[in-house]
């Protein structure tokens, strides 16, 4: 990884929640677990330590990774993995990668790519490489240019659009907690 990529090894400044859960926290934590995982993300066990918040981050969530989604699985999951990547959040580009990578039907040079600032953006497919740069302007300006949004938008819609920035924004978001918090990387996630 050649990103501003954090320590992967650190003490959790806000350490997850261990069972037994209270009742509460116990149903809000099954809500927000993917179904069929045996073990709650510890991401989502950090967040519950904030229950209120938590429990209005499940209609968001949902939607941007639910079928009702106005973009593709593959292209949600580059703005995702690009974003956390940007960030530096290995938790959250590592859960993707081993949940989604496969679904979305990323390469090895996908992978590579969408996880590096150094690595050659050319090297992915013209739809992918629109979206990479997508997130890396808002990244690196919260914004983006009039010639990128051109492009953009002879691929995607203006609610579409919205979608995707959205999307970038909420991984943002999602990377700021992993990354401070410390969140312990999931055993099963892919690393950098």
């Amino acid at each position: 990884m050649t990103t501003a990529a954090m320590p992967s090894a650190r003490t959790p400044r806000i350490p997850p929640l261990e069972a037994p859960f209270p009742e509460p926290i116990a149903d809000l934590l099954a809500r927000m677990n993917p179904p069929g995982r045996p073990e709650i993300l510890a991401l989502f066990r950090v967040l519950a330590i904030n229950p209120e918040l938590a429990e209005r981050t499940l209609g968001l969530g949902r939607y941007l990774l639910g079928r009702k989604a106005a973009v593709s699985l593959r292209d949600r999951e580059v703005v995702i993995t690009r974003a956390c990547a940007r960030c530096g959040a290995e938790y959250e580009w590592g859960v993707h990668v081993a949940a989604f990578a496969d679904a979305a039907g990323f390469s090895e040079v996908d992978r590579r790519v969408m996880a590096s600032v150094i690595e050659d953006v050319e090297l992915l497919a013209p739809r992918d490489r629109l979206l990479v740069q997508m997130v890396d302007q808002l990244h690196d300006r919260s914004d983006i240019d009039d010639a990128l949004w051109q492009s953009l938008g002879e691929h995607w819609t203006h609610a579409q659009l919205i979608e995707l920035m959205m999307i970038a924004g909420w991984y943002h978001a999602v990377s700021y907690v992993c990354n401070a918090a410390r969140v312990p990387l999931e055993k099963w996630a892919a690393r950098w």
